[in-house]
C-alpha cells in the first residue's frame, strides 16, 4: 500500500485534552493575543470602529452602487487625463495610456449593460463615456 500524499496543510486537535489547566490557560491566553493582534489594522488604515462606510479622515463613503462604480471609474479616468487634479497628492499629472485602458474599460462595461440599465444609469453612462473620448481625443491631438 502506497504512503498517503502529503497535502501540505496541518490539523491541530484544540480541544487541550492532554493539557493540564495551566497549560491550558497559556495556550487559551495566546490564541487571544494573537487574535488581537490580527484584528488590529496596520498603521495608517481606519479604524475598526470607523464603520466600514467612514474613511481614514472620517468622512462617510458614498453608497456603493452601480452608479457610484461607474462614477469611480470616470474620475479616475478624468484624473488620468489631467483634467482633475489628484485628490490625494492635489497634483495635475497626465497618464494617457491609464486614462485610455480606463475609457476602454467604461465602453466594455457599457456595452455588456446595454438594455440592462435604469434610465437614470443609462443618462449618467452615455454623457460620461461621451466625455472621456473627447477628452482624451483631445488630449492626444
Amino acid at each position: 500500500m502506497d504512503e498517503p500524499e502529503d497535502k501540505g496543510y496541518t490539523v491541530k486537535d484544540r480541544r487541550y485534552l492532554h493539557l493540564s489547566e495551566e497549560e491550558k490557560e497559556r495556550v487559551r491566553q495566546e490564541e487571544a493575543r494573537k487574535e488581537a493582534q490580527a484584528e488590529s489594522p496596520p498603521k495608517g488604515e481606519p479604524r475598526p470602529s470607523q464603520g466600514p462606510r467612514e474613511a481614514a479622515a472620517g468622512v462617510p463613503l458614498p453608497e456603493i452602487n452601480f452608479a457610484s462604480f461607474i462614477f469611480s471609474l470616470g474620475s479616475s479616468a478624468f484624473i488620468h487625463l489631467g483634467a482633475i487634479p489628484d485628490p490625494d497628492t492635489g497634483e495635475i499629472r497626465k497618464n494617457l495610456p491609464l486614462a485610455k485602458q480606463t475609457i476602454d474599460l467604461l465602453a466594455l462595461l457599457r456595452e455588456k449593460t446595454r438594455n440592462n440599465l435604469t434610465p437614470e444609469e443609462e443618462n449618467l453612462f452615455d454623457p460620461l463615456l461621451y466625455d472621456l473620448r473627447m477628452k482624451y481625443i483631445k488630449e492626444t491631438g
